[in-house]
This record gives C-alpha cells, structure tokens and sequence, in this order.
C-alpha cells in the first residue's frame, strides 16, 4: 500500500505543477477557445489542463519502472508502456482539438488510433465478463477490437461529464478510489508471492494526478482539463478495467478472501455509471433529432442540475455523491452480504433522487400570488 500511495503522491506532485505551467503558458500565449453557447463559464479560460494530469502521469508511471516493490509489474511486461504510448497519442489529438477544434471524425480516428495502439501492445481484454461462467476469447483480431471499442467509448463518456467545474477530475477521484481499493485487496489476500498489480498501479496514478489538478479546477476554475485530460482519463480507466476483467479467467479473485468472480464484472460499470449513462443519454436524445452523437448541445446531466436551480458547486458535489453511492456499493457487493447492500444502495439512491428532484417538485408547487 505505501508504495501505491507514493506513486499517488508523485503524481499528485507533479500533477499540480504541471497544471500551473500549463496555466502560464496557455494565458501567455492566449490559447483559448471561443465561449460556446452551452458552455457553463464566461470568461476565456485556458483548456491544457489535460497536459499537466499527463505529466503526473508519466513521471509517476517512469518512477514506478525503478521503484521498490511496484517495479515487478514492468518486469517481462510491455503493457504500461503501450498503455503510455497510447496516453501520448490521445493527448496529442486532445491537445489540437483544445486549441484548433478539429472535426468530430478527426477527433474519432485519432480516439481510435491511441485505443488500437493499447490494445496492440498494452492490455487486451481475453475474456468477457458473464455470468454465471466468463466467455474466453480466442482470437486475437477478437481481443483486440472489443479492447479498443471499450476504450473508445470510455473516454467519449468521460469526457461527456467534462462540463463543470472539478466534474469530471473529482468522478475520475472517486470512482479510481473505488477501483483502487478492491484491486488492491484482492492482490492483498492473493497468496502468490507477487502481489503488485498494473490495475492497482494505475488507478493510484490515475487519483493521485486528478488530485494534483483538481485545486486549478475548483470552481471559479483557473483551468480546464480539456479533452486532453478527459480522453486521458478514459483510456487509463478502461485500460485498468481490462487488466481486472482479464484476471476471471486467472481465478484470482476466486482466490481472495471475500471478493466475489462477479466484482470484476460490476464494478467497472459501478464506477462509470455516470459517465456511460450520460453518454447514453446524450447519443439518444441526439439521434432522436437527427444530429450526430458527438454534436454539442445543452441536455447533460450537470446541465440540468444547473437548469434545476443548483448553484455550480452544489450541482457538481451532487454529482460526487451519486459517484459514491455507484462506485462504492459496487466496491460493497465484494465485502458484505449482497442482500444488505442491495438495501442500502437502493435506499441511499432513493434519498438522493429526492434530494436531487427537490427544486423541480417545489418550482412546480409553487403558484403565484402564494
């Protein structure tokens, strides 16, 4: 665990300073994109947030290469490196659509691209995660296109949450912290002798770097993350969820205490729940119009906080807890009888769907002249 938790801290570290040179030179050189009508800020505001939440993410995974302990993951194994070479692409095309707002294709094929090049020479999902028995996959041209669809589909979710202030970097926080926990106890109860795990490793990561950004980001943010850092968000979760996926077929979650063959399966879909429902949402109410699924528009659900009544912090730390009724009570299902967290969770979302629904139930009960 500590080294996990220095990993986070370097990220976290280099994360924060990396954000801020990104600050000066965004507002230097005047890299700003033109306010949109759905957009939630008024002010020109930088979007090469993305480049510092890489930064902490390089150098904690180079350090992590030479460290104690959680070196073991890189020994005879390429996959952190495809993953990174992956991480280099998306944020290249994130980067060219922050500052010159590339076509929706361009921006797809280039998704498309870093996706394929983690699938190729990073993680490839090997099973497919069922209930009652995975299905193993034998085809490699197979594994290959359902990695790079999932990772594809990731970051398009992802990013569709990027739209207020500490959004998306505190989901990615709290649903990589629910990620973190169960992979690590499930390396942590696994009696082989190596009990790192790249899962483990780059969900650490992947916290400790929204963590470094999330101080520039606070509302009023200083800046944003872009699509850089949300794609980047993306392909790393994803990239972690395969490696989970992957390790049904190893039996090793049969092997650690108390955590159930199912956790892998759910918990990915726990985690991003949001995001994906969101994605969801916003291809069907597009395609109902007869636009494109990747055309901008105002129906997200932090938009319709927003449109509720809820101030930007409010909406967005509503957000927040719903993360952690999904992604915990998925992390819930691995510890305790799934009887009793079937119980709270439905009764936790119950309370927050009122809290949340509140305004409009008092908007439309109130009549005028009352």
């Amino acid at each position: 665990m500590i080294m996990y938790l220095l990993m986070a801290l370097t990220a976290a570290v280099v994360a924060y300073a990396g954000t801020w040179g990104a600050r000066v030179v965004g507002n230097k050189l005047r890299l700003y994109r033109p306010i949109r009508s759905r957009d939630m800020h008024s002010a020109l505001i930088s979007k090469l947030g993305g480049l510092g939440i890489f930064a902490g993410f390089f150098v904690a995974l180079v350090v992590a290469s030479n460290s104690f302990f959680v070196k073991d993951i890189f020994r005879h194994n390429d996959a952190p490196w495809g993953i990174l070479a992956g991480a280099v692409v998306i944020v290249a095309v994130g980067v060219a659509d922050d500052i010159l707002d590339i076509r929706w294709w361009i921006k797809l094929l280039g998704q498309a691209a870093a996706a394929f090049i983690v699938a190729i020479w990073g993680v490839r999902m090997s099973v497919v995660p069922f209930i009652p028995e995975p299905i193993f996959l034998e085809s490699e041209v197979v594994q290959i296109v359902l990695t790079a669809g999932l990772i594809v589909t990731t970051m398009n979710a992802v990013n569709f949450i990027d739209g207020l202030d500490g959004l998306a970097a505190g989901v990615a926080t709290i649903g990589g912290g629910a990620f973190f926990l169960t992979a690590y106890w499930v390396h942590r109860n696994n009696p082989s002798t190596d009990n790192s795990d790249l899962a483990t490793l780059l969900m650490a990561i992947l916290v400790g770097s929204c963590i470094g950004f999330l101080p520039h980001n606070w509302f009023p943010a200083k800046i944003f993350m872009g699509d850089s850092g949300a794609m980047l968000i993306g392909l790393l979760m994803a990239s972690a969820g395969v490696v989970a996926t992957g390790q049904i077929g190893s039996g090793l979650y049969d092997r650690a205490n108390g955590i159930p063959t199912v956790v892998p399966i759910l918990l990915p879909f726990a985690v991003l729940s949001l995001p994906l429902l969101d994605l969801g949402m916003a291809v069907v109410r597009r395609t109902a119009r007869g636009q494109s699924p990747w055309s901008a528009d105002r129906g997200h659900l932090h938009h319709k906080l927003v449109d509720l009544g809820y101030s930007h912090r409010t909406a967005v730390v509503m957000l927040y807890v719903w993360t952690c009724i999904l992604a915990f009570g998925g992390v819930a299902f691995a510890v305790f009888p799934w009887q009793i967290v079937l119980i709270v969770v439905i009764a936790a979302a119950l309370v927050m769907a009122a809290v949340t629904a509140w305004p409009y139930f008092t908007r439309n009960s109130t009549r005028p002249g009352e």
